[in-house]
This record gives C-alpha cells, structure tokens and sequence, in this order.
C-alpha cells in the first residue's frame, strides 16, 4: 500500500470521531450566536477608540460576550493581554496577596508560568514569591490523574487559590477533561468550600460542549491567538468569572480605582468578534487535523497521545520519536509545509522561559498563533512534538502527508510502508 492509499484509508476510520466533532461544533456555534444575537451586537460595536479608551461601548460589549459564552459573571477581553501567560499571571496577581498560596493541583505549570511563580534561585524578577506568595504544587499520580490524597494533605489554612492546567502542554500526561474538572473542583469544595478555583483555559476552548465556570470553577484565562481567537484575532487574552474577581484582576492589569474603565481597543474589535464567532468553527477544523495526525502517524509506529478514537479536551496531539533528529526533521517538514515562512527552516535554539532548547515550526499568519497549524517541542526524551492547531482540516492533513514523506525519503524511518 503506497502512501495516498493508507491516508484514504485511515479518512474512513476517523469518520465516526469526525461526526462527533461536527456535533459539537454545531452546538458551540449555537450558543455563540445566540450570544450575539442577545446581545444586539452591530457594526458600531466595532468602532475602535485610543487615548484612555473611555466610554468604549465595543470593548465593553465584547467583555459581556464572552461572560455570555463562557457562562461568567465578567469578563476582561483585551488587546492589552498580549498572551496567556501574561493573561494567566494578571489573574494570579489580581487575587492574590502575601501570605495567601496558590496550589497547582495538577503537577507544575508549563515552563513559562514556572518563571511566573518564581523560586530561589531566579532572581528578584517580580514574581509571586517576591511577593511573599506562598506556592506549592502537587504532582500527578502515575497514570496521569489527580492525586487526591496529596491534594487534601497539601490544601491548608494558607490557599487561597487552587489551580487546574487544563491542556497537558509539554508533559506527558493526558489533558483533564471538563468531567475530570467538575470531579476534582467537588472534591476541593469538601476539603476548603471558599478556596478560589482557577482554570488554566488554553486550548480548551470549545473543544467540548462545556466550560470550566459551568462546572465550578471561579475564574478561567486564556489567549485570542489561541481557540477563541478563530484564527483572527492578532493579540489578545481573556480572563472571565466571577465579577468581584475580575474587578480584582482589572485594577492589576491597569492600576487600582482604574480598573475596566479604561484601555483603548484600537483598531482591534472587529476581529475579537469575528474570530470568536468563528472560533467553534476553526476548532473544529484543528481537532480533525489532530484526529487524523494521530490515527496516521500510529500507522507509521510513532507513539501519539491522545489516541485517535479517545475523547479529547483539548487541541494538543503529541507525537514521541525515537531520536532528537527525527524530531527535529518532522518539525522542519511541517515548516516545509507551511503557508507563511515555508522556505525557512526551523533550527533547536534557547527560548526564554524554557530550560531545554525548543524546535519551533510555527509557519503562521500571527505570530505565535498556536490556532494555526504548528509543531514544537524542547528537544529532551522522550523527544515529544506538540502538534497542534490548523486553520483548516485540509490544511493539516496535507502538511503530515507531506512530513512523512519528507522523513521517508531521508531514510529516517525505519520499517515504513513503501
């Protein structure tokens, strides 16, 4: 069987997990359009401002938007959110103080929030610790759940807030569902009711037919070059929840008695709205890609996580090679492979806020846009790709056809199909 055949054929197996996916998308499209209806949202809502950004109706409305869609009490939706991690520390900022903690319930934070947290041997960088916050993290347990004898023996009379990383970003462990989320916030509810649950949102949104604030959670974060964005949305983050939270996090996004008040929108508006009223869409297209990566990519022996026929909950597919190089050659292919940058390739290389060097293929519209088609990874075992996003299913499925192939002829892989 040569190639093209075994992609034919693998597109008849997924076609049951495709029509789940259909079924949601139908159903988050539903609810965001009739969040813009209730709203009444018009054109004039797409009136940008500058200077203070007083008065602006557009940003404002857009807040009330994604509080509607995500089921919240507030929103802050801002350009001035210039990524997740920044829209995730100005929550963590926003509501707590000395001497409070955070608790990570679900093992250490990617590696750009480590930095966030800070430790001894970081310097003074502002981070929480500088800032007198106590933090603890509990590890997983070893198939990748909850440890909940950990988390009741760690919670104490110092946690403020408790934090869930949704998506499994770099470690290998499978992303929590929205019925792992509801399980775990009950059970920290036994233990502290008043403890403030945070939900790292990132590339969860719309992924299933709930949020995390539907089933618990206090406040939730995430970034506009990420799902919600559509694919749009050139910057941005949101954080939403309950409202006295958010008033909290706007004083520390802005300044204290400032607050919602003020922070221009520009010329941003109207691809915040038009990218979240895409985004049910847009994701669904990027959970086919990754559907059919998994399924065709186990044909060739990878290891890839999460299986094609396992319920996801996020965008993130990984991909485990056997080498550093046959890492590093896949992600070049789907560079290669690329509708921007396709001519340039990829090389390992520092990366602020990471400890390993990082292969980057991100041959996006946006920098940075993890909606978009890429594939990336630190270079240490077991050597994981994270591939993830894609404007469009054709799109993804073209650019891993073309990746095997490129590997195939460097003789990288070993007992292929030819």
């Amino acid at each position: 069987m040569n190639i093209q055949e075994l992609k034919v054929r693998v597109e008849n197996e997924i076609k049951h997990q495709h029509t789940k996916v259909n079924e949601i998308v139908e159903y988050n499209q539903e609810k965001v359009l009739q969040a813009f209806q209730k709203l009444k949202v018009s054109d004039s809502h797409f009136t940008p401002t500058t200077g203070y950004g007083y008065d602006d109706f557009g940003r404002d409305t857009l807040e009330a938007l994604y509080a509607e869609i995500f089921y919240a009490e507030d929103a802050l939706v801002r350009p001035q959110l210039i990524s997740g991690t920044h829209a995730i520390t100005t929550a963590l900022f926003g509501v707590l103080r000395p001497g409070e903690e955070l608790l990570y319930i679900s093992g250490e934070p990617y590696d750009t929030l480590r930095e966030v947290v800070g430790s001894e041997e970081s310097g003074d960088t502002g981070s929480l610790i500088d800032f007198g916050i106590r933090y603890q993290a509990v590890p997983l347990d070893k198939t990748g759940t909850f440890s909940k004898d950990k988390i009741e023996k760690a919670i104490n009379q110092h946690t403020k807030v408790v934090a869930i990383q949704r998506s499994k970003g770099y470690e290998d462990r499978p992303s929590f569902t929205i019925n792992d989320i509801e399980d775990i916030i009950k059970f920290v509810r036994g233990i502290k009711h008043d403890v403030i649950v945070f939900v790292d949102n990132c590339y969860g949104e719309f992924v299933e037919a709930k949020e995390p604030i539907e089933v618990g959670a206090d406040l939730i974060a995430g970034s506009l070059i990420k799902n919600p964005g559509g694919g749009i949305a050139r910057i941005g983050g949101y954080i939403a929840g309950k409202q006295k939270l958010i008033e909290k996090c706007s004083y520390r996004l802005t300044a204290p008695g400032l607050g919602k008040e003020t922070g221009a929108s520009l010329n941003s508006l109207q691809e915040m709205y038009q990218g979240i009223f895409l985004a049910p869409h847009v994701v669904g297209e990027a959970l086919k890609g990754a559907i059919f990566t998994s399924k065709f990519l186990k044909e060739f022996g990878f290891d890839t996580k999460p299986a094609f026929d396992v319920k996801r909950t996020d965008l993130i597919q990984s991909v485990n090679f056997n080498t550093a190089d046959q890492m590093v050659r896949f992600c070049q292919s789907i560079q290669k492979a690329s509708p921007v940058n396709s001519h340039v390739k990829p090389e390992p290389s520092a990366m602020p806020g990471y400890d390993d060097e990082v292969i980057m293929a991100a041959g996006t519209f946006i920098q940075g846009a993890s909606l978009e088609l890429t594939a990336d990874g630190p270079i240490r075992p077991p050597y994981t790709a994270f591939v993830q996003g894609g404007l469009t299913y054709a799109h993804v499925k073209l650019a891993v056809v073309q990746a095997v192939e490129q590997l195939m002829k460097a003789d990288t892989l070993e007992g292929v199909i030819k």
